[in-house]
């Protein structure tokens, strides 16, 4: 199964980044790729909690993953290092197998020259994923972290 890497320097303090990654109302505004909007439906943001969340595309020619125009995944928090790293696990919601299984995202944030640098590995993405779009939707995601973070 394909494995992705993105990294980004975001121009804020480890803690405000971590707890962006913890706060459902930071998730909905930047953890969504362009042309899409963001829904989170349960979010549990300790170790060992529960979240659900959709992404829907604004045009009605994209197909989501789980029907409709809508990509819907869940998962957990299985590790979180205050102010260091958060490690998901992570499945879509859908009734194609090619889509099953889980992924699992490791963040890790480091201090950087003017802020964070931010890790995002992805490993186990299901085969029919493409790393290549994988990887742009996280780099927008991580842009989206950075303007939310930075403007404060």
């Amino acid at each position: 199964m394909p494995t992705t890497q993105v990294s980004r320097l975001v121009r804020a303090p480890r803690s405000a980044v971590y707890q962006a990654f913890l706060d459902p109302s930071a998730i909905a505004a930047w953890r969504v790729p362009e042309g899409m909007s963001s829904q989170v439906h349960t979010f549990e943001g300790w170790e060992g909690g529960y979240f659900r969340i959709s992404l829907t595309y604004h045009s009605p020619d994209e197909a989501g993953k789980s029907g409709g125009h809508t990509d819907t995944y869940h998962g957990r928090f299985v590790r979180l290092v205050p102010d260091e790293q958060v490690v998901e696990v992570v499945e879509f919601e859908s009734a194609d197998p090619a889509l099953g299984g889980e992924m699992t995202m490791t963040t890790t944030l480091t201090d950087a020259d003017g802020g964070t640098e931010v890790v995002i590995l992805h490993e186990g993405l299901p085969e029919s994923v493409s790393a290549a779009d994988n990887e742009t939707g996280t780099r927008m995601a991580l842009d989206n972290l950075a303007k939310l973070l930075e403007s404060r």
